[in-house]
């Protein structure tokens, strides 16, 4: 039998846009759906939850950050790819900052789109290491790469695909400095066009998610002239 297709569902308010973008998937084996806002994405996934979420950023009343950020604080973590005219940097770091886990500034290929999709699925399903399938405890912190979960004193955390991807790469590199440009190819992929800069604000982000430093020692360290670095229990 051959697999099911991933869901996607597009969301920007110019209805011609909407349909290219929901035939090219379609075509190229998404099982695509396309709305014109946030409240018709709310129906859309209230009857069956997408895979992944096309969102452009520049929509009239809802736009695409609040569309986001609403999803993000609700515990949605449904990957989401940014739609945006801007081209500036620091809108693609807001969009990041908002939980979206890639960026794509228009005009842009469809098929550049394709590959950020499957690249961000690729991600979220986590080729995980089946040795770690068992929770890891750092502090107060449990780990599970296995389900994608992060329990803080037996309370689950909402952590982003981005956050998660980078908590998980320093993990595995537990005790091993890595650089800015190695943690974009191991917890963002190769094709993310991502900044260093948007880089550290993941890290900050990160840090907050987890409440790192906040009663224990501090887990996540600036590695000055490196990256980043994960230790065991501040050691």
């Amino acid at each position: 039998m051959s697999a099911k297709p991933d869901r996607v569902i597009v969301v920007d308010d110019d209805p011609e846009l909407r349909s290219l973008l929901r035939r090219f998937l379609t075509e190229h084996g998404f099982d695509a759906r396309a709305v014109d806002g946030g409240s018709a994405l709310d129906r859309e996934m209230s009857r069956t939850p997408a895979d992944a979420i096309v969102l452009d950023l520049m929509m009239a009343g809802e736009d695409g950050l609040a569309i986001c950020r609403r999803l993000r604080a609700t515990g949605d973590l449904t990957p989401i790819v940014m739609l945006t005219a801007r081209g500036d940097p620091i809108d693609r770091i807001i969009g990041l900052e908002s939980g979206a886990d890639d960026y794509l500034p228009k005009p842009f290929e469809p098929r550049e789109l394709v590959a950020r999709l499957s690249a961000v699925l690729r991600r979220t399903r986590g080729q995980i290491d089946k040795s770690t399938d068992e929770t890891v405890t750092l502090g107060s912190l449990e780990i599970n790469l296995s389900t994608r979960t992060v329990m803080r004193n037996g309370a689950l955390l909402k952590l982003s695909t981005r956050e998660f991807g980078l908590l998980a790469a320093l993990l595995r590199s537990r005790g091993r400095p890595l650089s800015r440009a190695q943690l974009i190819d191991r917890a963002l992929g190769r094709d993310a066009e991502v900044t260093d800069r948007a880089v550290d604000v993941q890290i900050a982000r990160l840090r907050r998610a987890i409440g790192d430093g906040a009663g224990d020692a501090e887990l996540i360290k600036t590695v000055w002239g490196v990256g980043y670095v994960l230790v065991s229990d501040g050691a």
